[in-house]
């Protein structure tokens, strides 16, 4: 207790796994929290100060899953291993700390989900300004990146990053409030110069001037915590990094956390079992593909050309199906990323070096499939075959880019012929457990082997040899536990026993003897077993290091298999969800025309979906979508925002077609929730989230606003809204889809330049409410409130009151403007008492009624044409310019 409580002492923050021959105790403390988390057996033994020693164990060889459990809890763990020879030791056998299981810092096959990412950052703040570094580490792959941020966007770029765990300095924690699990480290571990020492060992370098980090002074601090806590978690061993990158705010897509979860990318916003984008498009064959297909879906292009060579890529595998047969091969082919990882750290196991070699042919045939990417498509073979698009789809790149990807995915023959030698076709899963390594790779490992298993074989020899030397017919040699081996002679032969043989053991009817070569052979054969283990760890081990050459190219190789495995993902869904090749603009100017837009998760669950059109430009900005609740306002401004961010991540879209120009961040307003954990009422989160969008959207700004100002009185409001549409459009001047419910916004469309109103569309009979789905021009006539409630099962009675209701305030709707005659006063700078006939301005209803020729309208147009003059005569004269 004296030993565990020395370690337990350096290791107060986190549970300390002690081992105990086959189980790992927990004490005190420890014990108890172990045991309320993932319910263990709390027991007790001995006492301390009076009480009893608390305890609780998990048995050694059950050790992941416990941890795995843990892990998700965001607990932190610490391996004590005894690392002493118990048959040396005197008193406790010596044991320490070899790791530390943190959230951030799995690299365990069996602790690591297979299609995530486990990130450990570090967050740095400057002093004196507002900017922000920082660097975040994927362990397992040894992935390191940094940028630079300011306080303002952090939210945004942990929610890009994802963190599982963040280290932070100790003077900075009351900066940082997040829910991901902190770790507090010294100031001093976050100096600059410390930084530059710990990246240069762990890239194995003498300058950092090729890296473009040498003169970030905030990032190499970050970067100095980060690395000192991850080499802390691996039991002091240095970390190996093996990619770095400084990322720059221009290389990707800006999604804020609101936006990733309104557009419900990886995560559901409401049933944990719903459907999500990613589970959608999730196809791939390995768990490199997945992963790389969650981080494009959370880190659009904005590199319009990366996109299209992706968009060629997968053109390429549409054709003859390549993409179902690079699938299957790929199938084939372990987690490579992970198996790089643990060669660095030196801790791979020899099932996963052997799965690494059996690859091999497999990454040969998908190598030699991405090699056929090159080749030119006969005709048009993508998922739009059969209504092919009216614009040509864009000219292929150089085939330059899947030359290179065919040239990457093979692994180095000269490593796949040193594993075939080495190891066994089914080695044990431990060399601890022997039988790793191939017969013929090692002489004095064969030795030992044959003197574990062929002792029978000897020892039957040598008793037919020694009969025939002796005379002696009934002469045996034998082996007991006890006494190990010997020759045994009965009492009436004894006479014939050679000189060499030496007395063992006197039994009643004979007697036991040893030789000078059965001893020799049973001081071999005794000690062979552990001796081939002791060798086979020793070859292993040696292996091991050699192969950390080959971690380089073993990680290209993986990077080239997880984009293959991501773009025949994405190929393979385009083709059967009949989705097309977008077409990218570099022009400022080119907007976005979508023709039979759908949502890419929603048309999955529906037998006849309805398409739609969404055209944006300089001459249309913003859309003002009005119709009834249920009608599809959201799911279809949802499905532009997706279209648009497919389209960037280099994927094919939901769409009969698609031409977009360049769009730098897409932010959206949808939902009403709360933040009550942090004072926040519904209405202020949306007030929050719309002035989010206000300071930060520009002109290639995607935004998405869906019924802005509800949270409030109607009058306050429909106010807001009409100011904040406003404000996007003059101030903001960035692509909009605004929905509302306040149909007096649609007045808009006829006093700003660029806004142009649309509805869904919807039909009422006498018994009921039809929802078409459709998306037409001009605004909706009503919104069938009381329709959609009567659907959710209101009573009659209720109805029919509301129904009543409605009519008294349609008829007094234009007797008191006084709360609407508040945009005519603040316009005017007069907040007070406002009269609506004081008004001496243009009236928009009389100017569009002079403009009206009645014989030459259609039908349809004369319909349209009373709804655009109801919404008018619903607004006083000033109230929107």
């Amino acid at each position: 207790m004296q030993q565990y409580l020395r370690i337990k002492a350096e290791y107060p923050d986190v549970l300390v796994f002690y081992r105990m021959g086959d189980f790992y105790e927990l004490f005190y403390e420890d014990a108890e929290r172990a045991a309320r988390l993932i319910n263990l057996t709390l027991t007790a033994r001995g006492a301390s100060g009076g009480a009893p020693v608390r305890m609780a164990g998990v048995p050694a060889v059950s050790l992941d899953q416990y941890l795995a459990r843990l892990v998700r809890l965001g607990e932190s763990v610490a391996i004590c291993e005894q690392i002493g020879d118990p048959a040396l030791a005197k008193g406790p056998v010596e044991r320490r700390v070899v790791r530390i299981v943190t959230p951030g810092t799995l690299t365990d096959q069996s602790l690591l989900p297979p299609k995530a990412d486990a990130v450990l950052a570090a967050v740095h703040y400057a002093d004196a300004t507002s900017d922000v570094a920082i660097a975040w580490l994927v362990l397992a792959s040894g992935e390191l990146r940094m940028t630079r941020s300011t306080e303002g966007e952090l939210a945004s770029e942990l929610a890009r990053i994802a963190p599982a765990e963040i280290v932070l300095a100790e003077a900075q924690r009351a900066r940082l409030v997040t829910g991901v699990p902190l770790h507090i480290a010294p100031d001093w571990h976050f100096e600059t110069a410390r930084g530059r020492q710990l990246l240069e060992a762990a890239l194995a370098v003498a300058s950092l001037r090729a890296f473009d980090v040498d003169e970030q002074p905030l990032a190499l601090a970050a970067c100095a915590g980060l690395l000192a806590y991850a080499q802390q978690t691996q039991g002091g061993r240095a970390v190996q990094i093996t990619t770095l990158r400084v990322e720059a705010a221009t290389d990707y897509l800006r999604l804020d956390p609101v936006t990733r979860r309104n557009l419900e990318l990886t995560q559901p916003m409401r049933d944990a079992d719903a459907p999500t984008l990613f589970s959608v498009l999730d196809h791939c064959a390995t768990g490199m593909g997945s992963r790389r297909l969650r981080h494009s879906l959370h880190h659009p292009l904005r590199d319009a050309a990366a996109a299209r060579a992706r968009h060629a890529l997968i053109e390429g595998l549409l054709v003859d199906d390549r993409a179902a047969q690079v699938l299957g091969a790929l199938g084939q082919v372990p987690d490579l990323d992970r198996i790089a990882s643990r060669i660095a750290l030196q801790s791979a196991r020899p099932r996963e070096l052997a799965a690494l070699r059996d690859s091999a042919p497999a990454l040969l045939r998908a190598a030699a499939l991405a090699a056929q990417l090159d080749e030119p498509p006969h005709g048009r073979h993508d998922a739009q075959a059969e209504a092919p698009s009216a614009m040509p789809a864009p000219a292929r790149p150089a085939g330059a880019h899947a030359g290179t990807l065919a040239q990457r995915i093979a692994l180095a023959p000269q490593w796949v012929e040193r594993l075939t030698a080495a190891l066994l076709p089914e080695p044990a899963f431990s060399p601890r457990d022997g039988d790793v390594m191939q017969p013929g790779f090692d002489a004095e490992l064969d030795e030992l082997r044959a003197l574990r298993d062929n002792a029978g074989q000897f020892l039957a020899a040598l008793e037919a040899r020694e009969r025939d030397r002796t005379g002696i017919a009934n002469l045996r040699v034998e082996y007991n536990r006890v006494h190990g081996f010997y020759i045994e002679v009965t009492n009436g032969q004894t006479d014939k026993v050679p000189e060499d043989y030496r007395r063992r053991q006197t039994l009643k009817n004979a007697e036991r003897y040893i030789t000078p070569e059965l001893k020799a052979f049973e001081d071999r054969a005794l000690s062979a077993q552990e001796r081939a283990r002791q060798r086979e760890r020793e070859l292993f081990d040696a292996l091991l290091r050699q192969l950390a050459q080959a971690v380089p190219s073993i990680l290209d190789s993986a990077d080239a298999v997880a984009t293959l495995d991501m773009l025949a993902a994405l190929a393979r869904h385009a083709r059967r969800a009949r989705w097309v090749r977008p077409v990218l603009h570099e022009s400022a100017g080119t907007g976005l025309t979508i023709t039979g837009a759908r949502h890419a998760v929603v048309e999955r669950m529906l037998e006849d979906y309805m398409p739609n059109d969404c055209r944006l430009g300089p001459d249309r900005r913003m859309l003002i979508i009005t119709g009834p609740n249920m009608g599809g306002k959201s799911t279809y401004m949802r499905s532009i925002a997706l279209i648009t961010l497919l389209a960037y991540c280099g994927s094919y879209v939901p769409a009969a077609h698609a031409e977009l120009g360049p769009v730098d961040r897409i932010l959206t307003r949808i939902g009403a929730a709360d933040d009550l954990a942090r004072g926040a009422s519904t209405f202020l989160v949306e007030m929050t989230e719309a002035a989010a969008i206000l300071h930060s959207a520009g002109p290639h700004s995607l935004v998405l606003m869906d019924e802005i100002g509800r949270g409030t009185s109607t009058f306050d409001g429909m106010a807001l809204a009409a100011a904040i549409a406003r404000a996007l459009v003059e101030d903001n001047a960035c692509m909009t889809l605004f929905a509302t419910h306040y149909f007096e916004i649609t007045a808009l469309a006829n006093r700003l330049a660029g806004v142009a109103n649309v509805h869904v569309t919807a039909t009422q009979t006498r018994d009921r409410l039809v929802f078409l789905h459709q998306v037409r021009e001009g605004p909706a006539s009503q919104s069938h409130g009381l329709a959609v409630a009567a659907l959710a099962g209101v009573p009659r009675a209720v109805i029919a009151h509301a129904r009543q209701l409605l009519r008294q305030l349609e008829a007094g709707h234009t007797a008191d403007r006084s709360q609407l005659d508040l945009f005519t006063a603040a316009e005017s700078g007069d907040v007070g008492e406002a009269d609506p006939a004081a008004y001496q301005g243009p009236d928009p209803l009389r100017e569009r009624l002079q403009g009206v020729e009645p014989d030459q309208l259609t039908p349809r147009a004369a319909l349209e044409l009373l709804y655009e003059l109801r919404a008018l005569a619903l607004v006083p004269p000033g109230a929107l310019r």
